[in-house]
């Protein structure tokens, strides 16, 4: 069988064995591409009173903790916390994927909202759907795309080298 013929059979069933995973990566590609720009996807980032920061980390646990409506008690309700001296914050993740964000200067709460590039990452990774579905389904859908992208590389290409053979096979002539 030719090269030409066998490449677009792999280009063919690959993309058919490949093409739900892509849609869900291309898609929340897509929103997690927008996340600064749409406050759906992440909540905006608000700046503090100071790029100077005062307040401690045991400082942000007490502001979580008086605003009732997070229902934080402890640290074990904090997912991660991600400082930014530059804009006088602190953002607060918590389990139950709600954001609140921490003036550095006063300790006062900015602005809470609920997050969601979190777990919409986990979808475009596949990590939400396990970690077999990630390893096995996801992965090898990213390689079948490179393939693809390598086969179409080739068809795109061929035809330039055919016809270069035939001016070639012109001009020796």
């Amino acid at each position: 069988m030719k090269l030409n013929v066998y490449n677009r059979k792999i280009h063919y069933w690959t993309a058919a064995a490949i093409a739900l995973p892509l849609v869900v990566i291309a898609c929340t590609g897509g929103l997690l591409q927008l996340k600064k720009h749409w406050a759906w996807v992440q909540p905006p980032e608000q700046r503090g009173s100071t790029t100077t920061p005062t307040v401690e980390l045991s400082g942000i646990l007490e502001a979580l903790k008086r605003h009732p409506s997070l229902g934080v008690e402890h640290w074990g309700h904090v997912k991660r916390i991600d400082v930014r001296p530059d804009k006088g914050v602190a953002k607060a993740w918590l389990h139950t994927d709600y954001e609140a964000q921490i003036d550095l200067g006063t300790a006062e709460i900015l602005h809470v909202a609920y997050r969601r590039s979190d777990w919409i990452e986990s979808i475009h990774d596949g990590s939400i759907f396990g970690e077999p579905v990630k390893l096995y389904i996801f992965f090898p859908a990213a390689t079948g795309l490179v393939a693809l992208w390598l086969g179409g590389v080739w068809m795109f290409v061929y035809p330039f080298i055919g016809r270069r053979r035939v001016r070639r096979a012109h001009h020796t002539n």
